[in-house]
């Protein structure tokens, strides 16, 4: 099994409009909603790909429960901690006029010491059923920013393989447990040691530094529609994705970390780890939800993925 967790789980809400005029009154057309945030994100692209997963993190409120009755909707087993206040709404304005995406992210609940607890515990139990255990996304208020410490701490000691994908903060402090993997992206690397990264050469070196520092397993480094970077041990491979007609690019980093973890579950070589990852963020691309791929899109672009060691 997978376990992904989402602390500060939401509401994922996309509008379509043909623009997106700010300062006038603009009515939607169409509409779609999902449970979301990156690791839920995760966990429905993971059940899409065939592995069984678990969706665990703080939900509140009725959104909490609309969360939880559409996962169940979807067939992903889920086993969140509770918390006073609502869950989050996440609205994504996509102008179809214009290309652009604009995010509009609530804050989310304020979570209690009980709660940060009781979390502890839950990582503990799932992890220890878990090969894989992916941690995404942001700190809601209350949880301190050195969390992810204690549960990359917990879960590795449970003998889970764990995946860190966070930013600022919390990435940096995580960073002290140790995780297996993490995937940062180019600012995040430059910015984790204090550098400036001017070019893929130097990108592949301060990747190689991180991957030494923290002794971790692997670290890809996600370059957008350019592909990726990945590094494991002493090896550095460069990843390069076809060009597909790019619809939504919310969820494509969450897209690729499922399908990480899922040739992670199946025991796949670094490069077809990378081909799964790599065409899972890319068929994520060309849909219009987060967390969504279509099989056999999926597919064709897994042998279009081209993996060159460097």
């Amino acid at each position: 099994m997978i376990t992904t967790v989402t602390l500060n789980a939401a509401i994922d809400k996309t509008y379509y409009l043909p623009s997106f005029p700010l300062g006038k009154v603009s009515r939607v057309q169409h509409f779609h909603a999902a449970p979301g945030g990156k690791g839920i994100n995760v966990a429905k692209v993971i059940s899409q790909l065939g592995v069984p997963v678990t969706a665990t993190g703080f939900v509140g409120g009725m959104n909490g429960e609309i969360i939880r009755q559409q996962l169940t909707q979807m067939g992903i087993a889920h086993d969140f901690v509770s918390v006073e206040g609502e869950s989050r709404i996440c609205l994504n304005i996509l102008d179809e006029a214009n290309g652009t995406s604009t995010e509009l992210l609530e804050p989310g609940p304020t979570v209690n010491d009980a709660a940060l607890q009781e979390m502890e515990e839950k990582i503990r139990s799932l992890a220890s059923q878990s090969k894989i255990v992916c941690f995404s996304g942001s700190l809601p208020a209350g949880v301190p920013k050195d969390f992810y410490v204690n549960l990359v701490t917990i879960a590795k000691e449970a003998g889970a393989y764990v995946i860190l994908d966070a930013s600022g903060d919390a990435l940096r402090l995580g960073l002290e447990a140790k995780p297996d993997m993490i995937k940062p992206n180019e600012e995040e690397v430059a910015g984790l040691l204090g550098i400036e990264v001017a070019d893929e050469a130097a990108l592949q070196k301060a990747v190689e530094t991180l991957l030494q520092k923290y002794q971790m397993d692997r670290i890809t480094v996600s370059l957008g529609g350019a592909g990726s970077l990945a590094a494991i041990k002493e090896s550095c491979y460069r990843v390069t994705t076809p060009k597909v007609k790019v619809v939504n690019t919310v969820g494509c980093g969450d897209s690729f970390v499922a399908g990480m973890a899922v040739s992670l579950a199946k025991g796949l070589s670094l490069e077809e780890g990378l081909a799964v990852a790599s065409a899972a963020g890319t068929s994520n691309a060309m849909t219009d939800q987060a967390g969504q791929i279509d099989p056999e899109v999926f597919e064709q672009l897994r042998h279009q993925v081209q993996i060159t060691r460097v």
